[in-house]
């Protein structure tokens, strides 16, 4: 069975998206669909903005969020999943991807995330850190008995979590992770504690939107950060999408889910390898591949 997997924020690059806007009619039409919708063209930051200016919050999550959406629009026939799963800012690609959502409200709506995210950012100081080497239970023991917000955020991979808090937090808690025999305990280059309660401000702020927004019934299951299990109902999707600001991101046990289900091969559709170097780690076994774009679409 065919799974298609979304990366969320860390995998833009400078020059992204370029080539489908200069090899497919539909990319050219979408992409300029999205810059009037955003109000500016984000396409001139996509295609020769530098790696600092992606990085802003504003453009980051859009430009992500239409590189892999547009790329699985050029795939046409070709894309046909039997599952599919976003990291984070992926679900949304996911759902889009899945028609859960349309093209112009998924973007309306990680445009408001990314917004709402940046302003809980600015409220309080606060970061993650990615650690390395140590199991699960030791990272989520060491988080619960260190004092101030640190929570686990993003399960990766076997032995790769990232936390997230408020930095003193984080700081504390990586000195004890090493301590803890931990192979790495980094603090990471991000704008706040994502995935944690620090993001609840965000969480409402989004919440309204997604209650104002029309989903779907996707056209395959989705199997959501929040719960790790396959979800059509959509319902369910919304509340899941709702909590997933201040949840963890569960991907491991959301891609041994859908093994478990069936899933013997992933495609990842969007910028970088990320999720397929992940798939890999969490089982040796699946076939991984990039998607591309389609000559003509």
């Amino acid at each position: 069975m065919n799974a298609y997997i979304f990366p969320g924020q860390g995998a833009q690059f400078s020059g992204m998206g370029l080539d489908l806007y200069e090899n497919s009619p539909l990319a050219q039409e979408l992409f300029e669909k999205a810059n009037k919708i955003l109000g500016f063209n984000i396409t001139d930051t996509m295609f020769e903005g530098s790696a600092e200016d992606l990085k802003e919050t504003k453009v980051t999550q859009p430009a992500i969020f239409l590189h892999s959406v547009i790329l699985a629009k050029t795939l046409g026939e070709n894309f046909k999943p039997d599952m599919v799963a976003g990291h984070s800012l992926g679900e949304f690609s996911a759902l889009v991807a899945a028609g859960a959502l349309t093209f112009e409200d998924g973007l309306k709506l990680v445009s408001q995330r990314a917004q709402a995210m940046q302003k809980a950012c600015e409220l309080q100081p606060s970061t993650m850190a990615a650690v390395l080497g140590l199991d699960d239970d030791i990272v989520e023991k060491v988080c619960a008995t260190t004092e101030g917000v640190v929570v686990a955020a993003n399960y990766n991979c076997p032995g790769q979590l990232v936390i997230s808090g408020d930095v003193d937090a984080i700081n504390k808690a990586c000195e004890t992770l090493k301590e803890e025999g931990a192979r790495r305990a980094l603090v990471l280059p991000v704008g706040g504690a994502f995935h944690s309660p620090l993001m609840e401000p965000a969480r409402e702020e989004l919440a309204a939107a997604i209650e104002n927004t029309t989903f779907s019934k996707p056209n395959c299951p989705i199997y959501q950060n929040v719960t790790a299990s396959a979800i059509t109902d959509e319902n369910e999707i919304k509340a899941n999408l709702i909590s997933q600001l201040t949840a963890p991101v569960r991907w491991t046990q959301s891609v041994q889910q859908m093994i478990a289900d069936g899933a013997t091969h992933f495609t990842e559709v969007g910028p970088g390898k990320v999720l397929q170097g992940l798939v890999k780690k969490i089982n040796r076994e699946s076939e991984t591949a990039s998607a591309t774009l389609e000559p003509n679409s």
